[in-house]
């Protein structure tokens, strides 16, 4: 997969900068052309020429040392690049990365790049877990940029820790993963809803429920990295879009039933993981209402079944939905699966710990309409999202894409 893929690897400051030259070796091996770009901090550690000689490429150091006068050298960099990797990648650079800082060869390349960005953090454990950091890669993570995350081990500190490098190898093997998995949806049209919506009472209250829109956001942001158009439909949450990603911003129910079925005709596949009202105020009001002594009712209404609704209308669509339940979640989420003529359902018992509104992981069951059953266990929503898509992809390659 990563066959005459154009790789510029940024190495920056790190005792791990030794590892970068076997990772350099590697990505030759597995067919990509690789440009080496060093930080001043990087050569402290090991020489260019290493890097010249298992590339077979120029090494870029000094972005006033152009080596070709005819181009500009970063841009050209950034521009040349399918993907670009950062490994080593230091609390330093991240922190460049993060805010925009761009001082030498690697930051403003960096930063003029449209190629995806693979980050492979190294450093000490304390320094890995230290809150600034933590908010660089959660900011640079907001923007679509992918991780390697460190593993555990030895570290040149002394310290037995997360911090270590990946090795070149499995470094490699995720690239190639990432590459395939990059054309899964590529080309297809994709429809998901996510967040909660608000059913208004009058101007300063309305009805809502828990929904923190992470899922949908989660997988919207894993579909565009597969290569789809993705669609987003999502009532009020605090939550950027993902890179590449249509987004509509809906309120209500009945806004929501109007958006997707606009869109539906002209979609491949639709993932409905928002988490809508059931029911409405039957009356609402314009002006605030003021207290009163005693009880006050509000008669309630249903809102339109948009899952049924799709699930009535589809023609060549393929359909997913989710199910939160408290109790005998896999029953009722198959039940729902019928009902709603749906060709597969992510069912989740939000009551499990890690599971449901509000949090980074869930815990959920994978259930197709011809019997497949896969248990998800807990996991990050952007790791559920990719296996959603996966699974989605290989059991319905045929007639549903």
């Amino acid at each position: 997969m990563l066959t005459n893929k154009k790789i510029v690897l940024g190495v920056s400051g790190g005792i791990a900068a030794y590892k970068a030259a076997a990772l350099t070796s590697k990505l030759v091996q597995a067919g990509a052309e690789v440009k080496v770009v060093m930080t001043e901090n990087a050569k402290k550690f090991i020489s260019p020429t290493t890097f010249q000689a298992l590339s077979r490429q120029p090494v870029y150091s000094d972005t006033f040392k152009e080596q070709d006068p005819t181009q500009i050298q970063h841009i050209d960099v950034a521009d040349w690049a399918d993907l670009f990797l950062i490994a080593p990648a230091t609390a330093n650079t991240i922190g460049k990365l993060a805010n925009g800082i761009a001082d030498d060869m690697l930051s403003t390349t960096l930063l003029a790049t449209e190629a995806p960005v693979y980050i492979a953090p190294a450093m000490n454990v304390h320094m890995y877990s230290h809150p600034s950091v933590m908010k660089n890669l959660k900011q640079l993570d907001s923007w679509g940029f992918k991780f390697i995350e460190p593993g555990e081990g030895y570290l040149a500190c002394g310290y037995v820790g997360k911090g270590r490098l990946e090795d070149p190898e499995t470094i490699v093997q995720l690239l190639e993963s990432e590459q395939k998995n990059k054309s899964l949806l590529q080309g297809k049209k994709v429809l998901i809803t996510a967040g909660p919506t608000q059913e208004k009472i009058d101007p300063v209250r309305y009805f809502t429920n828990p929904s923190t829109g992470k899922m949908g956001f989660a997988l919207a942001r894993q579909a565009s990295l597969m290569g789809a158009e993705v669609t987003l439909v999502t009532g009020p949450v605090q939550l950027d879009t993902p890179a590449g990603v249509r987004r509509i911003n809906i309120v209500s129910a009945e806004e929501m039933y109007e958006a997707v079925m606009k869109e539906f005709p002209h979609t491949d596949i639709v993932v409905k993981s928002a988490a809508v009202a059931d029911y409405r105020p039957k009356n609402t009001f314009n002006y605030k209402m003021k207290k009163t002594t005693g009880d006050y009712t509000v008669e309630m209404e249903r809102t339109k079944d948009i899952l049924l609704e799709l699930g009535r209308k589809k023609t060549n669509q393929y359909l997913i939905g989710f199910a939160a339940e408290t109790n005998e979640s896999e029953h009722y989420g198959e039940q729902k699966l019928r009902k709603k003529n749906l060709d597969a359902i992510v069912i989740n018992d939000v009551s499990e710990e890690g599971a449901g509104f509000g949090h980074d992981t869930n815990v959920t069951i994978y259930l197709t309409r011809e019997g497949k059953r896969i248990v998800l266990p807990l996991m990050s929503k952007d790791e559920l999202a990719k296996k959603i898509w996966t699974e989605a992809a290989e059991e319905h390659s045929g007639e549903a894409f």
